[in-house]
């Protein structure tokens, strides 16, 4: 019989990987609490029309991406793509909106059929900010300096971009899109077959196509700052000022458009070279008009999604996750010879009392001293506690050695009372 295998795109999360997604974990909800931010959780399963109403029927995510069921009930069903809409499903079903201001946070898994690629998966998953209730621009700049402190505080600042466009309101979207199309038209025997059918049912995203030969076509083409309208203009533009004056850099691309049909004004992508094709590490904009096309009241509110594999990718290759929180192991408490496992189960629970912010294994299931040891040194710890019985005396063990997992081998023989402050102690750190 055949071993079954993880479907393709949607991989596993090996614990040698995990401890990196810990790090990012920890670092993004100590900068999003920060900020005072909240977290929401929220269904994986949602209807499907939940994501026609807001993603927009016609764009690649709903015709081509989403992963869409029957259920037993006959109700149509989908593994939620993106995160925004759920978001905003959940906190207007229980009333967090309505004349309400609102901070939220998010984290988990989102599914899109694509082709798998580095950074691309079927299964991704995403940290979300939404804020809601707040007219802006100056709640725009501080959702963007939510990203810029946790790129300082992971060290990647200096390896990302932000990229700013203004799209305008959704009548001006409408009318440049038919100016784009009447001038793609003319330009059809340059398109790709993706850019031909885009140019009739959502021509906006034509102008990210990564083809060189379409962005090609597309010089001359109208540009969209000429449709957008004054109060978009004045509200872009304050945006710019707050952004300088807050110390955040960013470059106009006026052919920055988002997948997702909901946006308005301001959009924005961060972006890096280090990760070839998938640049975009970080993505998000305004979506005024989402709650009440959802069926809610209208709402002011922006965010943004963050690709958690790529930070991964980026963190990684640039080793920029300190070596201690790859290593979780501290101390290995070895268990030598007959009788002594009550005491080693004991003192290992002992330190970890003592120091609740090691890593402490008892090692179990018997064995040489020398397999223990291989076992010491592999696990990643810094000390070896040693508790080892000569004979065959029922007693107490009274004395256990500490020894430091270096090629010193330096070894210290104390009370088994004493072993958790001198563990502290060894290892320059606080005992409780």
């Amino acid at each position: 019989m055949a071993k079954l295998q993880a479907i393709r795109g949607m991989n596993d999360i090996l614990p040698e990987n995990s401890l990196s997604w810990q790090y990012l974990e920890a670092a993004f909800q100590r900068v999003v609490r920060r900020f005072g931010y909240q977290e929401i959780r929220f269904p994986i399963l949602e209807q499907t029309q939940l994501f026609k109403r807001s993603i927009g029927e016609v764009t690649d995510i709903v015709e081509k991406e989403m992963y869409s069921f029957d259920d037993r009930n006959g109700d149509n069903l989908s593994l939620r793509p993106e995160g925004t809409a759920g978001c905003v499903r959940a906190a207007d079903q229980h009333g967090l909106l309505y004349n309400q201001q609102q901070r939220l946070w998010y984290q988990g898994p989102m599914f899109r059929h694509e082709r798998p690629q580095k950074g691309r998966y079927r299964q991704f998953h995403q940290f979300g900010v939404e804020a809601f209730g707040m007219p802006g621009p100056d709640i725009d700049v501080e959702v963007l300096q939510v990203a810029a402190t946790l790129w300082a505080e992971l060290g990647l600042a200096e390896y990302l971009q932000l990229e700013l466009n203004n799209i305008g309101s959704a009548e001006d979207r409408k009318i440049y899109g038919a100016a784009l199309t009447e001038f793609l038209q003319s330009r059809e025997d340059q398109l790709d077959d993706d850019a031909r059918n885009r140019m009739h049912t959502n021509p906006m995203r034509v102008l990210d196509s990564k083809n060189p030969d379409v962005q090609a076509a597309l010089a001359g083409a109208p540009e969209l700052d000429e449709f957008v309208n004054e109060e978009s203009k004045e509200h872009y533009a304050e945006l710019q000022a707050l952004l300088s004056a807050s110390g955040i850099s960013f470059i106009e691309n006026p052919r920055l458009v988002r997948g997702l049909d909901y946006y308005n004004n301001c959009v924005y992508e961060w972006t890096t070279d280090t990760l070839g094709a998938q640049g975009a590490v970080c993505g998000g904009g305004r979506y005024d008009g989402l709650v009440a096309q959802l069926g809610g009241r209208q709402t002011l509110a922006c965010g943004f999604a963050i690709g958690i594999e790529r930070l991964v990718l980026m963190l990684d290759s640039l080793e920029k996750i300190p070596a201690a929180a790859l290593q979780p192991i501290d101390i290995y408490v070895t268990c030598i010879g007959d009788r002594v496992t009550k005491q080693t189960l004991a003192l290992a629970q002992a330190i970890r009392t003592t120091c609740p912010d090691l890593g402490v294994i008892s090692h179990c299931g018997g064995g040489k001293f020398n397999g223990q040891l291989k076992r010491a040194f592999n696990s990643g710890a810094k000390l070896a506690v040693i508790l080892e019985r000569d004979g065959d005396s029922a007693t107490d063990l009274q004395t256990a050695r500490i020894r430091v997992l270096d090629d010193s081998a330096a070894t210290e023989t104390h009370e088994i009372s004493a072993i958790p402050a001198k563990v502290a102690e060894i290892l320059e750190i606080s005992a409780s």
